[in-house]
């Protein structure tokens, strides 16, 4: 029988860290979940070696062996991926390409995987990993244990992001990053991002991603970081939001504003030689790559789906 299973990306995180866990200290991380990009895994069981296309997806061959492990079943076979997400970046293109693989493998051999197990295999497969496997809601995930720290709340407050490119696009080793860091700055912004989403504050958001965007800077600099905090101050956004081991940036809005600043943003950001990526919202109701040419339409109220604007 032939699995399939997809998977999604993300657009980094709105905050990483080091927290307390009971008496000690763990890192964590939430993620900024993207909607429409997407990874396809394929995989079709059959006696012999395991065989994947691309060749090199390493973490992918290795979360297929523990997935088939897990059903208690033989690894043998052909698995085949496609995703649109750039290595590299920040997008969790090694997370999606696991989860995809597991869900494809056991597709393939009829059994259900919950979401801890999951989150398991793809800390094993790759050492640390997103928390896409767990669905909606906003959580604080441990991304070297593969377990939920706290869960923060249904959703993150509903803003439109205008995403970027730094640093050129080159991708990041994310192994060879320490994320060491402030305890106490980190668990006040904890507080104040559970504080954003029980009441829907996009400004409270943006000030936790700013924040923690700076604080990453001893791990990983940016050096646009001053110029995304210049753009977000002209035109109006709530804050600049980082992927913490990526390339990968965005300004966030809140979507009663209307979509002169997201144009205006837009134009700051290219002038500046950010390459402007897409526009989509933290809801996931829509999403694409930035192009001209896109029908109006008017934004949403607090608490209900963001609509995008022409750019």
């Amino acid at each position: 029988m032939t699995g399939v299973g997809y998977a999604p990306g993300h657009h980094g995180e709105i905050l990483q860290g080091v927290f307390r866990d009971g008496d000690r200290r763990c890192r964590g991380l939430v993620t900024l979940p993207v909607p429409g990009a997407v990874t396809r895994a394929e995989f079709v069981p059959r006696p012999g070696p395991l065989t994947v296309v691309p060749a090199g997806r390493v973490k992918a061959r290795r979360a297929a062996e523990l997935a088939a492990a897990a059903c208690g079943r033989p690894a043998g076979g052909a698995l085949r991926l496609d995703s649109g997400l750039p290595v590299g970046l920040g997008l969790g293109s090694s997370t999606s390409d696991i989860l995809a693989t597991v869900r494809a493998v056991s597709a393939a051999f009829g059994t259900a995987l919950a979401p801890e197990a999951v989150a398991r295999i793809a800390v094993r497969a790759e050492h640390a990993s997103d928390p896409i496997m767990l669905g909606g809601g906003a959580v604080l995930f441990a991304q070297r244990e593969g377990r939920v720290l706290e869960r923060l709340g249904p959703a993150l407050p509903a803003a439109v992001v205008v995403g970027c490119v730094t640093g050129g696009g080159a991708p990041v080793d994310t192994l060879a990053l320490d994320f060491a860091g402030d305890v106490a700055a980190f668990e006040r912004l904890r507080r104040m991002l559970r504080l954003a989403i029980a009441t829907g504050d996009v400004a409270l958001l943006g000030r936790v991603s700013t924040e923690s965007a700076r604080l990453n800077q001893r791990v990983l600099a940016k050096d646009e970081l001053p110029e995304l905090e210049r753009i977000a101050a002209l035109t109006g956004a709530a804050g600049v939001q980082v992927a913490h081991s990526g390339n990968v940036a965005g300004l966030l809005f809140d979507p009663r504003g209307g979509g002169d600043r997201l144009r205006r943003c837009v134009r700051a950001l290219r002038a500046a030689g950010l390459p402007v990526t897409r526009l989509f919202t933290t809801e996931g109701k829509d999403a694409r790559p930035h192009r001209r040419g896109d029908r109006a339409a008017g934004p949403g109220p607090d608490r209900r789906a963001a609509r995008l604007p022409a750019v």
